[in-house]
């Protein structure tokens, strides 16, 4: 479970998706005046550098934030999320990737306490510079998020956004998942939580959404696929997320946001989004262009 560096993945489709669900959430959930906390259980460095030897090596920001950061003609949520990669890159040249803490921390006010673990201890130290002499709202914590989740529901504020992003390496991390959603929707039922999960041939990641979907009455489900399954069976081909108790704007802001992206990161003509509400399916676009 150490081996991921997530360095070698910053910037790709999977990190579009993700983080414009994450930015969107942030700019919904801030405009009320009461505290927010923000959890993320898997932080890593917190920002990247693009030019570095980890990126440099599988170049997947190629496809993914390189084909849109510059555009001009994207809808209001992806318009949102690409001022948070223009505000690192102001030379105008893409050199940097924020990641979810960054992001979070964009949105924050100086009463919001946001919490980031890391049990990578290389990602640990890089995610403690990126936030050097931040302030006591940040609180940097070495370990498993997912097992010291629990240690901060109920949060003293009674608001908190917790956002999940492991990285499968192990078929464990498919049932921890699981189990950890299952522990904080009892210990704090009112809370959003935001589990992203990979599209792979993998029969534990293919069967995630539905057990996910089991959890809570309130969910939120998007699927982003960029080509078909390789043949052989390696490689993502897409991913998703499942919001529980998700922003009530979430579902309209992707409506206009999945068809645009799709079609801007497609690698071939399979690629395809899908968006859905509990209890009843509110889109469903095969083609991924319409709905």
């Amino acid at each position: 479970m150490l081996s991921y560096r997530h360095a070698f993945h910053a910037g790709n489709h999977a990190d579009v998706l993700k983080h414009l669900l994450l930015s969107e959430m942030l700019r919904y959930l801030t405009q009320k005046p009461a505290p927010l906390m923000v959890i993320d259980t898997h932080a890593g460095a917190g920002r990247y550098s693009l030019a570095s030897g980890e990126a440099q090596k599988l170049r997947e920001y190629q496809d993914g934030i390189a084909r849109i950061w510059q555009a001009q003609d994207a809808p209001a949520a992806v318009v949102e999320y690409l001022a948070a990669v223009r505000e690192l890159n102001p030379s105008g040249e893409l050199r940097h990737y924020p990641g979810s803490p960054w992001l979070a921390r964009r949105y924050l006010r100086p009463a919001d306490p946001l919490r980031l673990f890391e049990l990578h201890g290389n990602e640990a130290r890089a995610l403690a510079r990126t936030f050097k002499g931040a302030g006591h709202a940040i609180r940097i914590i070495g370990g498993d998020g997912l097992s010291m989740l629990k240690s901060l529901l109920p949060p003293p504020g009674r608001r908190a956004l917790t956002f999940i992003d492991p990285s499968y390496e192990t078929r464990h991390e498919y049932s921890a998942v699981v189990a950890a959603l299952k522990d904080a929707l009892k210990r704090f039922a009112t809370g959003t939580y935001a589990l992203w999960y990979p599209q792979l041939v993998r029969l534990e990641s293919r069967q995630l959404p539905e057990r996910l979907k089991r959890l809570s009455a309130s969910w939120l489900h998007v699927r982003l696929s960029v080509r078909a399954p390789a043949a052989d069976g390696v490689g993502m081909s897409g991913s998703g997320l499942i919001v529980f108790n998700p922003p009530w704007t979430l579902a309209d802001a992707l409506r206009q946001s999945l068809p645009w992206l799709t079609e801007r990161l497609a690698q071939d003509e399979r690629a395809e989004w899908q968006l859905e509400t509990s209890p009843a399916k509110i889109s469903d676009s095969p083609s991924g262009l319409s709905v």
